[in-house]
């Protein structure tokens, strides 16, 4: 499942290339042909990310809310901005589409013209496009999400009121820092659960789960509410930092024992960004004892039982 930051570069792609442009927007696949006749016409006025949920919004006041979920992803085409200077725009972000030969991101691929073919604009759909964004000059072609609804400002005000803090999506770090705390400390169920719960912090999916937990040394079964404060502090710091470079990078680097040269060779060598995500059964970078994988919520975690303890005290 695509996580925050991937979503979030998302937004940036849609508000560099089709915020302030009217639009076509069309079903393809003719699921959602009532509500892209709704917005059809209009132009977007924005573009934001919250979480793992993506809102846009017309002149009308209308907002598209898309969820990726497991599958989802948007493919672009046409003419697209580099999202960093001297980067690449990603033909395709969400889960993985479209074949290329190197790998920049989890959830990135180049587009066709950039893998040697050559691509007529604009593009006839192919596969079960739910939506697609057209502009003059470039197309965002949405598939396979778990949720794609156009909410009036009011519905879509509620949406965003039902999510947990999201640190690229706010004014205040430190009170919504707060909001975490209490939300994460509060509760008698494991930290590792919590950390997924999206009402409790937006973004989070499995390989920042794991990672997040790595590096504050915490047991994922310990209970929320047994997790001392200073400690969900610094959980919600260490998420804003992560997923600031994950932002920028375009993809999730978590170790920060990497030299210039390592973290260089991290964008196409997937095995060395991570402590113990898809490490099932391999030493522990930092203890030597073989990472973990079992389920929780459904999901796999990774995690160290050496390294990875529960608080012997904890404050409220």
């Amino acid at each position: 499942m695509p996580e925050g930051h991937t979503v979030h570069r998302i937004a940036r792609q849609l508000s560099q290339d089709l915020v302030g442009r009217r639009l076509t927007v069309t079903s393809p696949q003719g699921r959602f042909a009532a509500g892209a006749a709704r917005i059809s016409g209009q132009v977007m006025v924005s573009a934001d990310a919250v979480g793992k949920q993506l809102f846009c919004t017309f002149e009308a006041g209308d907002v598209l809310r898309v969820h990726l979920g497991l599958y989802g992803a948007w493919d672009f085409h046409g003419s697209l901005t580099p999202l960093t200077p001297g980067g690449f725009a990603a033909g395709s972000m969400g889960a993985p589409r479209l074949r290329r030969a190197v790998r920049m991101g989890e959830d990135e691929r180049e587009g066709p013209a950039d893998e040697g073919g050559l691509v007529a604009f604009p593009p006839h759909p192919v596969g079960q496009v739910r939506v697609r964004l057209a502009s003059d000059a470039t197309v965002a072609d949405l598939r396979g999400p778990s949720a794609c609804e156009v909410l009036d400002p009011g519905g879509a005000a509620a949406a965003i009121e039902r999510l947990g803090p999201d640190p690229a999506s706010t004014d205040d770090l430190a009170a919504a820092r707060e909001v975490v705390v209490d939300r994460l400390t509060s509760r008698n169920v494991a930290v590792g659960q919590l950390l997924m719960d999206q009402t409790v912090v937006a973004g989070i999916g499995n390989i920042y789960r794991a990672e997040l937990l790595f590096r504050a040394r915490l047991d994922p079964h310990t209970p929320g509410r047994h997790v001392p404060r200073e400690v969900a502090r610094a959980l919600w710091d260490d998420w804003a930092v992560l997923l600031a470079d994950g932002i920028e990078a375009g993809y999730i680097l978590t170790r920060g024992d990497l030299s210039a040269a390592e973290r260089e060779q991290s964008v196409t060598d997937t095995t060395l960004r991570h402590w113990v995500y898809h490490r099932t059964g391999l030493p522990c970078l930092v203890s030597g004892t073989p990472v973990v994988v079992e389920e929780m919520a459904a999901r796999k975690l990774y995690w160290c039982p050496a390294c990875q303890v529960r608080p012997t005290a904890f404050s409220r």
